[in-house]
């Protein structure tokens, strides 16, 4: 069976996300983790893509987007992951892939998706052991939205203005959102789902999605497909 494309819609919020090869390290140090971070500030703002949130663990990264134009997510990953992969190789003395296959990507509905996504990122590294709940992981956006931290790259989405009428007001809203983080072995697995693309919100949002892209959106149903009658097509 052929590959699915990407999954990539302009103006719509996307979850991308991509792993080490064979679970190998892609960020070894601060230097690591500031490079990236600095390729993906200049690249979104080159090909249009809006950043709404990121989460670096050392082996593998999650990106909450919204690209503006038709291929303009694939081109920003390419450019960041040409530069960024050159570099690391040489750092240390290696060769060869880095990632796990290419990005991984989905799309979200956003007014039932994007805050639980953000919150479960940012709980993610205290659940594995890295950092504490107590403090925001210096390697994700979490500072930026509970107001401990400005990262002027980043564009809030329309979601998170709607937490409050005033910057203090959005922040205190998501450190309540932040306390209820579900863990990762509940709810939506959204590493596995952008694994196959598939498209994750209501029927109505999936379906409105689907008039966009002539790419299949959803999982098929097990069996033989449904033969339609004259009377159903009616």
């Amino acid at each position: 069976m052929a590959r699915l494309a990407r999954l990539s819609v302009p103006g719509c919020l996307h979850h991308v996300s991509q792993r080490g090869n064979n679970g190998q390290p892609v960020f070894r140090s601060d230097v690591d983790y500031a490079l990236f971070l600095s390729l993906l500030r200049e690249h979104a703002q080159k090909f249009k893509v809006a950043v709404h949130a990121f989460l670096l663990m050392p082996d593998h990264f999650q990106l909450l987007l919204t690209p503006s134009a038709e291929g303009a997510l694939s081109s920003m990953m390419q450019a960041i992951g040409r530069t960024y992969v050159r570099v690391y190789n040489n750092s240390y003395g290696r060769s060869g892939t880095l990632w796990e296959g290419r990005y991984r990507s989905t799309v979200l509905q956003p007014e039932t998706h994007l805050l639980p996504t953000m919150v479960r990122m940012d709980a993610y590294p205290a659940l594995v052991g890295l950092g504490d709940e107590a403090s925001p992981y210096p390697w994700s956006s979490q500072a930026h939205y509970l107001g401990f931290a400005n990262i002027s790259w980043l564009t809030s989405h329309p979601t998170v203005w709607a937490l409050g009428n005033t910057p203090f007001a959005r922040e205190a809203r998501y450190a309540e959102l932040s306390q209820s983080a579900v863990s990762t072995s509940q709810g939506l697995d959204l590493m596995d789902t952008a694994k196959h693309g598939w498209a994750v919100g209501d029927q109505e949002f999936v379906a409105s999605l689907q008039k966009k892209t002539d790419r299949r959106l959803q999982k098929l149903s097990p069996g033989r497909p449904t033969k339609l009658t004259p009377k159903a097509l009616q």
